[in-house]
This record gives structure tokens, sequence and C-alpha cells, in this order.
């Protein structure tokens, strides 16, 4: 049974990851714990009341358990109920079913995205490109792109870069208007700041680094510093493409330090956005069955959202 193949009233005994948990008192001055919990198929919340101390010691974030529980419906989410916690030996548990991981294999994305980034012909910017990727590593390959929200998985950073250098391989065809090059490099670069602002694949957390100075001013520092050491910092291209990293998250309230000032940052500002709502809309989907709303999902405006029905 996986979370995924939940429904309310079901009474269940089934080991699952904790990923986070908030301690919280009920208004009669009952202590609770409400538990962010999943399997390689999604998450779930589940809440323990009136729980008590020998209880509350088992929960740690890490840790996979084995819950007592019932799946109740509560503001058109399903949630748990739990009644009883138990840790057993992880041993005889596979990480696998566990952590969410990217459709692709490593392999996969490493000879498809190597192949976007040979495609580029100006040698200053696959120069750059090219070293940024190396100093960067197998760990381009194992962080998620994101701690929530999208992508939020083993492999999402470049699972997520395959997504935009498709999108972008497309875009430049239909409109020539837009220089290939600078556009693929700066997809290639725009979120390697992620690999220091997250503190492991698994489990991601922000960082000290990240909470200080955020993976945009991260990927930036670090793309002027491989320019410099290139001996190719006074090059418009390098100039360009830290202006595509500055600004692509497109506005200034949404973190970007300057706004989009050429076509190619503009451009990638709408693919970064349409690939992560791209894979918003398919974990909402594929939770929701036809005929129904989704919960209102903070990461789209609050907003919630329909599955037609009989109608793909």
């Amino acid at each position: 049974m996986k979370i995924k193949e939940f429904e309310n009233g079901m009474k269940l005994t089934i080991p699952l990851l904790i990923t986070r948990f908030v301690r919280g008192v009920t208004q009669n001055g009952s202590p609770y714990l409400s538990i962010t919990l999943q399997d390689n198929t999604g998450e779930i919340e589940g809440k323990i009341w009136d729980v008590a101390p020998d209880q509350e010691a088992l929960i740690k974030v890490g840790v996979i358990a084995e819950f007592d529980c019932e799946v109740n419906q509560y503001r058109n989410s399903l949630q748990l109920r739990i009644y009883k916690v138990e840790v057993k030996d992880a041993s005889q548990y596979l990480p696998e079913d566990f952590v969410n991981a990217s459709q692709y294999d490593t392999e996969f994305l490493r000879e498809e995205i190597t192949k976007f980034v040979d495609s580029i012909e100006n040698k200053v910017l696959l120069n750059i490109v090219r070293a940024s990727l190396d100093e960067i590593g197998e760990a381009f390959y194992q962080y998620p792109a994101a701690t929530r929200n999208h992508h939020d998985f083993v492999g999402g950073l470049a699972t997520h870069v395959y997504g935009m250098m498709r999108l972008a391989d497309a875009i430049c065809e239909l409109y020539p208007i837009y220089n290939r090059d600078l556009l693929m490099s700066g997809i290639a670069l725009h979120d390697l700041g992620k690999v220091e602002e997250y503190t492991a694949p698994v489990l991601s957390e922000y960082s000290v680094a990240g909470k200080l100075l955020g993976h945009i001013s991260i990927a930036h520092a670090n793309v002027s510093r491989i320019a410099e050491k290139l001996g190719l910092e006074n090059n418009e291209e390098v100039l360009l493409l830290r202006h595509l990293i500055l600004s692509h998250h497109g506005q200034l309230e949404y973190g970007s330090p300057v706004v989009p000032m050429i076509k190619e940052a503009e451009i990638l500002n709408f693919i970064d956005n349409m690939d992560a709502r791209t894979n918003m809309f398919e974990k909402v989907y594929d939770n929701l069955s036809e005929g129904e709303f989704s919960p209102r999902i903070f990461a789209l405006e609050n907003r919630n959202f329909y599955k037609a029905k009989g109608i793909k």
C-alpha cells in the first residue's frame, strides 16, 4: 500500500518516512504532533493527538517508522490520525521505497544534458558552462531543484534543467530571435547555486549559506569566479550570462536583484516558470479524481484546480 492509494476511512499499519514535524497544543491544552510523512509516491500529513512523551521521543526527521493509523478527509485533503508509532530495524526497508526520485535515471540525464551543452557554439559560453558543471560534479544529478513545490526529489535539479533545455530548443527553432547559446547557457547554470543552498539531496533543508545568500547570489558569484579563472571575465557574453542568472526569478519581490532586461532573460524566466508549474500540476492531478477540485495550492497563487470528467 502506497500513499497515492490511500482512501478515506482506511485503517492501516504501514511504514513511512518522517520528513518534518511540528509540536502544538490544542485549545484545551493537550499536546499534539503534526507530522509530514512520505513514501516514493508522495507525502501526507499525520496527527498524533494527546501525544505521550515516549511517543514523541520516537519522532525524528529521517527515521522510517511503522504507524498504526486511520485515513481521514480534512478540508479536501487526506490526513492520517495516528494511534501508535513503532521504530523497527531500518535494514528491513529499502530506502528507494521512501524517497521520491526523478522519472529519468542519472545516466540518461547526463547524456541528454551533455548533448545540449555540447551544442553551444559560442566558445566563451561553452567553456564557462563546462567548467561550472565539472566543478559541481555528481551533485548536479543528485540534488533537488527545491525543498518543496516543484522538482523536490532526488535528481530534481537535473530533471528541471533537462525539461527547460527541451523547451528552449523548441522555442529557439520557432522563434530565431532568441540567442540559443546564451539561453541554453543560462538554463544550465541558473540554479546551480542550489547545491550549496541545500544541505543534502534527501530531506533537504536550507544551509547557512542558503539562508544568508540564496542560490541566485551563490550561482552568480561562482560563475563570476570561474570566468575570471578562465580569463573571460571581460567578455560581453559573461556579463549577459550573469544577468540571466540574477534575473531569472523575473521580479524583485520573487528574489531577483534585477528584473530581466534582455530578451533571453525574459524568456528564461518564462521557461523556468512553465517547467516548474508543469511539475506542480503533475503532482496535483495525479492525486485528484475526476470531477474534483484540488486543495488550495500556495505556490500556484493559492488557487484550487479542477480535474475535468472524461477529458484528458
